[in-house]
Order: structure tokens, then C-alpha cells, then sequence
């Protein structure tokens, strides 16, 4: 489970580019409740915060569609940002921006795997990381889909070293990932094939889930704020009740309503 205990290879940040931030301020405080704060230091070119209760959610920036597609970014925790940028360019990724220092809060940098998924890195400075994850309204859970599982988990592997578990899913079993050194209990994600069938036909990405309390009542919500259901909200067994949707200027995310602990399958 994703926890503000980060480690080296664990999801610590996660941000929004998209051409509107004022209306995605609006769409995502109708869904979940999100307040934003724009960024003190004049040079960070409108970069800033979504927060939830006062606690930073993820970060938002303006993109120019020229730029690149409206889009959620994955960041994975680093201690040391120009090893990771090394090992990414070792395993056939693609370094898109360097390691670069955000003041004296961190470093990060961008890069693409080899199916072409981008992710980035961060390296806390003042800063660690967000400041709530797995609670209700916040991240909870990543996916990764590509072209095969196999390659998407050599890839991590030889970048984080990550853990890789099959656990038991409807019609077979479902690849999980976790921080190296770390138990089975800090799983943070999974990875699918781009044969899946809401996903077919994309190109590979990182697929970032917030926890909900009713996943059918944020569809709703989102519909009318403009956004779409890329898959109506669906009871997974073991799992919990998800959701696939786009906001209006199409960045995909998930929602996801967890099963309590006691409820799911042993692994």
C-alpha cells in the first residue's frame, strides 16, 4: 500500500500538465475536493499545488498543447536523481529532462521507458514528497501498460530494483510491484498489457488511481463537469469498485474504492 514513508522506488509525486489550470482546479475540487495553491516563488511559471485538507495532493502546471498532451506524470522516489537518469539510459529508457534542482526542495528529472511510458523521478530535498497518499481523495495506486509485462518489469527492475509479486485476479493472476527491501504489505502498483481492452490501442502510460468513497457518484460528478468514463464503474473481486475516466482535456485517471483489509483474499 502507498504510505507517506517513502523509500527509494515508491511513488512520491505526482503532477498535472494541462493547458487550463483554473477549469482543472474546478474539475477536480467537484470530484474530490481539491483546493489550489499557487506556487509563492514568481520563477516557477505557474507551477503549484493541489491540497486536501491542507495536505499537497499533487502538483499542477500549465502545458501548451504544442507541448505535449494534457497528462498525469508518475514520479518514483530517488536518492540520488543523475544514478537513476544513468540506469535509465542503461536500460534502453530515454532521459527527456536531466536532473535538475527545484530550488532547495528536491531534484527531478523526466524520462520515458522503453515502451515510451513517461515517468519521472524525484529527489527530496526540503521536500519528500506528497503530502497524503492512500486516503480517500488522494493517490492510492499506479499501473503501468505497455506492450508486454515482461519488459515493463525487466525495465524497473534494472532502474529501482523493484519487488514483483503475482497475486491471484479474476481469469488468472495480476502483476504487482513494490519498492526493493520492502515487504509484500508496500505494494504500490501493477502492470498490464496494452491487449487490455479499455487500453487497447493506447500508447503505453502510467495510470495514476485515487481512493473514493463511491466511484459511481465521481463518474456523475464528472460527466457534468465535462469529463468522461473511459470504464463504467465495475466491482472487481478482491479488489475493490473502480472506475477509468478523462478529464476534459483528456488525462486519464482512476478511481478506485478499496476493499477494507479484512475483506481481501490472502496474497
Amino acid at each position: 500500500m502507498l504510505t507517506t514513508r517513502y523509500v527509494d522506488g515508491s511513488p512520491n509525486w505526482l503532477d498535472l500538465g494541462t493547458p487550463d489550470p483554473g477549469a482543472a482546479t474546478y474539475f477536480y475540487s467537484a470530484l474530490f475536493g481539491w483546493t489550489f495553491r499557487p506556487s509563492e516563488r514568481p520563477e516557477a511559471s505557474g507551477y503549484g499545488f493541489f491540497e486536501l485538507d491542507g495536505r499537497v495532493v499533487a502538483g499542477a502546471m500549465h502545458i501548451s498543447v504544442e507541448q505535449a498532451s494534457p497528462s498525469w506524470t508518475v514520479y518514483f522516489r530517488t536518492s540520488d536523481a543523475d544514478a537513476t537518469a544513468d540506469a535509465v539510459r542503461a536500460a534502453g529508457g530515454h532521459v527527456g529532462f536531466r536532473p535538475m534542482a527545484v530550488y532547495d526542495q528536491g531534484r527531478l528529472a523526466l524520462f520515458s521507458d522503453r515502451s515510451g511510458a513517461a515517468f519521472g523521478a524525484w529527489q527530496p530535498g526540503a521536500t519528500e514528497g506528497l503530502g497524503v497518499v492512500g486516503e480517500d481523495n488522494s493517490l492510492c495506486w499506479v499501473e503501468h501498460y505497455g506492450p508486454t509485462v515482461e519488459d515493463a518489469v525487466d525495465f524497473y527492475r534494472a532502474v529501482y530494483g523493484w519487488n514483483v509479486y503475482e497475486v491471484p485476479a479474476p481469469g488468472g493472476s495480476y502483476t504487482t510491484l513494490g519498492p526493493a527491501g520492502e515487504g509484500e504489505d508496500r505494494m504500490f502498483g501493477g502492470a498490464i498489457d496494452l491487449a487490455e481492452r479499455i487500453e487497447r490501442g493506447s500508447a503505453a502510460h502510467w495510470l495514476p488511481y485515487f481512493a473514493v468513497d463511491d466511484p459511481d457518484a465521481v463518474c456523475r460528478r464528472a460527466r457534468e463537469q465535462g469529463g468522461g468514463v473511459r470504464m463504467e464503474p465495475t466491482d472487481l473481486e478482491g479488489v475493490g469498485r473502480l472506475a477509468k475516466l478523462k478529464d476534459p482535456w483528456g488525462a486519464r485517471f482512476a478511481v478506485l474504492k478499496p476493499l477494507p483489509p479484512e475483506s481481501r483474499p490472502d496474497m
